[in-house]
C-alpha cells in the first residue's frame, strides 16, 4: 500500500534552515505529483508546495515562494522541502502527500516549530 514518510522537522530560531525529506513506497513514485502541505495549531490545512511527476514544474504558496524550495529524487523515491529564512508562522506540522487515481495519501506529519 501507499506509503509516505516524512522526517527532518525540528526547533530552529528564526532565520534558520532545515530540509525535509519524503520516503515513498507502494507506488511508482516517478509518475506521481507529489506536494507538501501545514498545519498550524488551530487553523485548516494548508498547500505549500507542488511539483510534478519529473519534476519540472513546481508551484509554491505565496507565503513561501522565494524561501523554500521544493525538489525530488526519483532514483531514490523521494522529496524535499528546503525551507530557508524560516519565521515562527512556518510553525507546523508539515505533510507529504500525493493522489492517486482520485486518492489522496497523507504522511504522518513532521513538526516544525520556529521559535528563538
Amino acid at each position: 500500500q501507499v506509503q509516505l514518510v516524512e522526517s527532518g522537522g525540528g526547533l530552529v530560531q528564526p532565520g534558520g534552515s532545515l530540509r525535509l525529506s519524503c520516503v515513498a513506497s507502494g507506488f511508482v513514485f516517478s509518475n506521481a505529483d507529489m506536494a507538501w502541505y501545514r498545519q498550524a495549531p488551530g487553523k485548516e490545512r494548508e498547500s505549500v508546495a507542488r511539483i510534478s511527476s519529473a519534476g519540472g514544474s513546481t508551484y509554491y504558496s505565496a507565503s513561501v515562494k522565494s524561501r523554500f524550495t521544493i525538489s525530488r529524487d526519483n532514483a531514490k523515491n523521494t522529496m524535499y522541502l528546503q525551507m530557508n529564512s524560516l519565521k515562527p508562522e512556518d510553525t507546523a506540522v508539515y505533510y507529504c502527500y500525493t493522489n492517486l487515481r482520485n486518492y489522496g495519501s497523507w504522511g504522518q506529519g513532521t513538526q516544525v516549530t520556529v521559535s528563538s
